[in-house]
């Protein structure tokens, strides 16, 4: 980025990634050992298209997608939304790559995921996930900030 533009969205945006954080206890997220079956109950009733997946250590494992059980769907002859129940997330091959951020990382390098992904998982330390950042969360505090501007 130019030196112009990180210097105005110092000013715009908070330093602290933590202030756009939408943490994990308030989220839909899957474990790498639900089914497939469960997954798509699960995002069906939340309407959502993609959920974080967290290993059993509670670390980010990726995200899983709609797409990603269709596709798993497709790919494997016979299979019947029964045996759905047998089939552990960690088994359905993901084809979207969300790569999370660390809660202490630069403002800039979330914007920068944010560009390219719907949501940005947070990561601590440890790589342990402990929530998402949403790319709308960070549109309307950009648009918030711009129409406080003066003219």
């Amino acid at each position: 980025m130019r030196p112009r533009l990180i210097h105005y969205l110092r000013e715009v945006f908070p330093i602290n990634i933590a202030f756009f954080l939408t943490p994990k206890k308030d989220l839909v997220y899957l474990t790498t050992t639900c089914t497939m079956r469960q997954a798509l109950e699960r995002m069906e009733y939340n309407s959502y298209t993609a959920v974080p997946l967290i290993d059993e250590r509670g670390r980010y494992a990726g995200t899983l997608t709609e797409g990603d059980l269709l596709w798993k769907f497709k790919n494997t002859p016979n299979l019947t939304m029964k045996d759905t129940e047998k089939i552990p997330l960690k088994d359905v091959p993901r084809r979207l790559n969300n790569q999370p951020v660390r809660i202490y990382a630069k403002i800039q390098d979330l914007l920068s995921l944010a560009m390219e992904q719907n949501f940005v998982p947070v990561v601590d330390d440890n790589d342990v996930f402990i929530g998402i950042v949403r790319r709308r969360e960070i549109m309307e505090h950009f648009s918030k900030k711009i129409l406080e501007q003066p003219s």
